[in-house]
């Protein structure tokens, strides 16, 4: 299959990253007779430093006309002012609204060879294997009105959280029918004892699970459900949640394999066109120095294969070479290894079959 694919590499070590993903992609092309084409942009700081624009019309251009866009990581200290009106993120957040993306997945699985980087003992590791489905556009992070104000001399300040049941109910439905290809469980985790809009997501959420017979649903409150995730992480399948909830969640969850670097994410949304990425952020303390992680990106190129491309033979060749690259003893300083970036790179690549 022919597919255009745009890179956005972003900033700190986003470059170094999004480079070894884009080699592991082009031995995907050659080895399963695909043509994919890679438009790189600018996005974050970088595309600031360019254009005065976090997100340039020419990024967003070539983000709507692609099959789907890969991204290494925005932001750094360089633009590091919470009060300033023009931030990296601003591009990362408008990207998402702009192609409509209002769910990402993060899976979260244990690689047997990485067990001891984990700082869970080995046994509450057996079996872990969960997705969460985050809601991505609605909430608190978008909510109206928002701000901060002064009266009588006491500052103000105020954020909405807000959904709408239509939102609530694409979101869930997306997480029953992923469980419906692994374990048949969702955890549908809100705040419903104090929020209204927890009552009305664990209220849709019930209606949605009748559509899904096959699939069991349970309900828990973020609080226990974030004391489960390091107690009992392999009872979860599936979780969903709203967005900041889930912001949360899926970061605590992340610690579980023992580094940020391993873990991929996909943003989705009507289209098959998605955004991926790995959850870490751009590192700025080791850009440029060739030592960050590039598996979490590769990873984010398996999710893309899988889910925007419906390739997915490829995307298992992908994850099966990161795990035999792990298992022949790859390791980069994040997991008190010696490699390189690019050296990583180049062993999953020589495991891509």
């Amino acid at each position: 299959m022919k597919a255009r694919i745009a890179l956005l590499p972003g900033d700190g070590i986003g470059p170094e990253i999004v480079a070894e993903a884009r080699g592991v992609l082009e031995v995907v092309a050659e080895r399963f007779g695909h043509d994919f084409v890679f438009d790189e942009q600018l996005v974050g700081g970088a595309a600031m430093d360019a254009t005065g624009s976090p997100l340039p019309p020419a990024t967003l251009d070539a983000c709507r006309v692609a099959d789907a866009v890969l991204l290494g990581a925005v932001g750094g200290p360089k633009w590091d002012d919470p009060s300033a009106s023009v931030r990296p993120e601003q591009g990362l957040l408008g990207l998402r609204k702009a192609l409509e993306l209002w769910a990402n997945l993060r899976p979260v699985r244990i690689v047997p060879a990485l067990a001891d980087a984990s700082p869970l003992k080995a046994e509450r590791l057996e079996g872990v294997d969960l997705l969460v489905v985050r809601e991505l556009t609605g909430g608190i992070y978008f909510g109206e009105p928002r701000g901060t104000e002064e009266r009588d001399g006491v500052v103000r300040a105020i954020d909405t959280m807000a959904y709408t049941e239509p939102e609530v109910r694409r979101i869930v439905a997306l997480a029953f029918r992923l469980a419906r290809g692994r374990r048949k469980l969702v955890t549908s985790v809100d705040k419903a004892n104090v929020l209204e809009t927890s009552r009305l997501w664990r209220r849709v959420a019930t209606d949605v699970a009748a559509e899904f017979p096959d699939v069991r649903l349970e309900h828990q409150l973020v609080d226990s459900a974030a004391m489960r995730l390091v107690t009992a992480p392999s009872t979860f399948d599936v979780v969903v949640t709203e967005n900041m909830f889930g912001d949360i969640l899926s970061d605590e969850a992340a610690v579980l394999g023992g580094t940020l670097g391993i873990l991929p994410s996909a943003s989705l949304g009507d289209s098959r066109r998605g955004l991926y990425e790995p959850i870490h952020g751009s590192a700025p303390d080791i850009a440029g120095q060739g030592i960050a992680n590039p598996i979490g990106t590769i990873l984010s190129a398996a999710l893309l294969c899988r889910h925007s491309l419906a390739l997915d033979q490829e995307a298992a060749a992908i994850e099966r070479a990161v795990d035999a690259a792990l298992a022949s003893g790859a390791r980069t300083p994040d997991l008190s290894g010696p490699l390189t970036t690019s050296q990583t790179g180049t062993i999953i690549r020589g495991h891509v079959l």
